[in-house]
């Protein structure tokens, strides 16, 4: 009977002790899991790409001066229509013109009480604006602008208040292949860090799109366009 109580003693102390082992091992490769998946990188894939605006916004203005109020008008009404027909002769359609009220100035009684009087009683600047998706259309018109003055209408306008606006409205359509040539990018990063480190690239723990930007090219080519994005993705680091 004793024999038999220690026979089922030794069965009993072997299971616990390979039981033991057993939890040892499985503790220390989780424990070695979890320090490899604490090590990772973060890095940046950067994606640019040139692309051509799709919309111009040109506005024109020009200015009339007279000592009759009804005169002006008229004058500001022939010049309007000058300037319409210049550009339907440049290829500018009739629904992507938009014409302001023009804004009249009378510097008799602008003067406050001064002693100097000017040359003429009334001023006044009318801006004209396209609207238009025919960028090569309009920059052709703009090297023709000498054209109307030489009919007599006297374009005005700081450089600001003149600048032709060009714009990219078609993000959506590339941001799928900038995003994964970001991606891709920083994935090339990631795997020289690892291989600089003797690990290599694993999962990925995290990754965030960075903001669009879209910028001028340069200043003398306002119509090509920047698009940029940086993207920011953290690696995981195996052995």
């Amino acid at each position: 009977m004793v024999q038999k109580v220690n026979v089922a003693a030794c069965i009993l102390g072997a299971s616990l002790v390979v039981g033991l082992l057993g939890a040892g091992w499985i503790v220390n490769t989780t424990a070695n899991q979890l320090k490899a998946y604490e090590r990772n990188v973060t890095v940046k894939g950067l994606a640019e790409r040139e692309v051509m605006a799709n919309v111009a916004i040109w506005p024109i203005q020009f200015v009339v001066a007279s000592n009759q109020l009804e005169q002006l008008y008229e004058e500001v009404e022939a010049n309007t229509d000058k300037v319409k027909a210049f550009l339907e002769d440049n290829g500018i359609k009739q629904e992507e013109i938009t014409i302001s009220p023009p804004a009249i100035v009378d510097k008799i009684a602008q003067q406050y009480g001064g002693s100097g009087r000017a040359e003429f009683r009334y001023n006044a600047n009318q801006q004209v604006t396209v609207y238009t998706h025919n960028i090569e259309m309009v920059r052709d018109a703009q090297a023709k602008l000498s054209d109307l003055g030489k009919q007599g209408v006297v374009l005005s306008g700081d450089m600001y208040q003149t600048r032709t606006e060009y714009l990219y409205t078609d993000l959506n359509l590339i941001k799928p292949a900038m995003i994964e040539q970001a991606t891709e990018n920083a994935r090339e990063v990631g795997e020289k860090f690892a291989l600089d480190s003797d690990s290599r690239l694993g999962k990925i723990k995290q990754a965030s799109q960075g903001q669009f930007s879209i910028s001028d090219r340069d200043q003398n080519n306002p119509h090509i366009k920047n698009v940029r994005v940086v993207s920011t993705v953290t690696y995981y680091l195996v052995d």
